[in-house]
């Protein structure tokens, strides 16, 4: 990326050139994100015609989304036999920490990203009870917890996340919310944390091809585009 336009795109910008996605709700059929396989194979072409690499596709367990793995499992293996494309597409989850998440980690129903990496989320605006002994119980099977798109909580604050970074939880940028998508809260604190050096991967989240697009299009200074760069390469461990 060259340094004679002051903005840029995120489609213009090169991020995609070989990007591994490790936050997505493009399987079909199975929470709020694509509906249908067609909606999937429309947002897996967009992103070739970007160059992504490698695709999380990490659909919602959780109470209201009460997906098991082996369903999932299945329509992963229906997905592939549908795409003959070059992004390699694997299968993980998002785990929400709610009032069923102890009987999921107990009876092995999880989805992580490898054999150590979990992706993890809670209540935008409500704090689940037990936050850190679920922690814990997550270090003691070998996990070390991925909280999705901490700028979004608006229950947490900065004391909040220093502990969870003291406690070895890892932190997953949504791209959207540094261009203000999810609204001007998200979008400072996502800048903030940035400025930290608080994240440690970075996802799209993506729901739909139009929410890929949007992203795509939005207009972003060339030094934000920089700084994120080192998040793409961090993703390349998952």
């Amino acid at each position: 990326m060259g340094w004679f336009s002051r903005k840029t795109t995120f489609g213009k910008s090169g991020l995609f050139k070989g990007f591994v996605d490790c936050h997505s709700h493009v399987l079909p059929g199975v929470d709020d994100g694509a509906r249908d396989m067609a909606k999937s194979r429309a947002i897996l072409s967009l992103m070739e015609e970007q160059g992504v690499e490698r695709l999380w596709l990490t659909p919602h367990i959780m109470e209201d989304i009460p997906n098991e793995p082996e369903d999932l499992k299945r329509r992963f293996e229906e997905l592939k036999s549908a795409y003959s494309g070059n992004i390699e597409l694997r299968l993980a989850a998002e785990h929400n920490i709610d009032m069923l998440f102890s009987e999921r980690l107990e009876k092995d129903k999880l989805l992580p990203f490898n054999e150590s990496r979990i992706l993890v989320e809670t209540s935008y605006y409500n704090p689940p009870m037990g936050l850190y002994g679920f922690l814990s119980d997550l270090e003691q099977k070998g996990f070390i917890p991925v909280l999705a798109h901490p700028e979004r909580y608006v229950y947490m604050d900065i004391n909040d996340y220093r502990k969870l970074k003291e406690r070895g939880v890892l932190f997953q940028l949504n791209l959207a919310s540094v261009v203000g998508s999810y609204g001007e809260t998200a979008k400072k604190k996502a800048l903030k944390f940035l400025d930290m050096g608080l994240y440690d991967h970075i996802g799209t989240d993506c729901h739909r091809s139009t929410h890929l697009r949007s992203i795509l299009d939005s207009s972003v200074e060339c030094k934000l585009v920089d700084r994120l760069f080192p998040l793409v390469e961090n993703n390349r461990s998952l």
